[in-house]
């Protein structure tokens, strides 16, 4: 198996791609009201959706993560370009500066994290 995309629905999602343009670029596609970026090997879209309204009451519930060998550069980055700082960089284990993790929050409340490369030992 592969997963290869994640499909944001929203009620106002040319908000959203104007939101994720401003920090992915333009993006790859665009079309009846879907839009999306390629992230590495996958996909990330947002678009309309019938049973979605309003801001997210539970943003912790799904979050996404994108790897940056450059956690820090990208933050400032992604900082600079507009994005909503949920938390600053930081590692959970509190020993160095590797591994680190930064929180975003899109205009409806979803959460997105750039996170520091794991290796195959991390996550066994």
């Amino acid at each position: 198996m592969n997963l290869n995309s994640i499909l944001i629905g929203s009620d106002n999602p040319k908000r959203l791609a104007d939101y994720h343009t401003k920090l992915f670029g333009e993006p790859g596609w665009d079309q009846d009201g879907y839009t999306g970026w390629a992230i590495g090997n996958g996909w990330v879209t947002v678009g309309p959706h019938d049973q979605v309204t309003g801001k997210n009451s539970h943003p912790g519930r799904i979050i996404w993560n994108i790897e940056s060998a450059d956690v820090k550069g990208d933050f400032e980055r992604f900082k600079a370009a507009g994005a909503v700082v949920v938390r600053d960089p930081y590692n959970p284990d509190e020993s160095d500066d590797t591994g680190l993790i930064a929180t975003f929050s899109d205009p409806d409340d979803n959460y997105f994290q750039l996170m520091s490369p794991m290796s195959s030992e991390d996550v066994s």
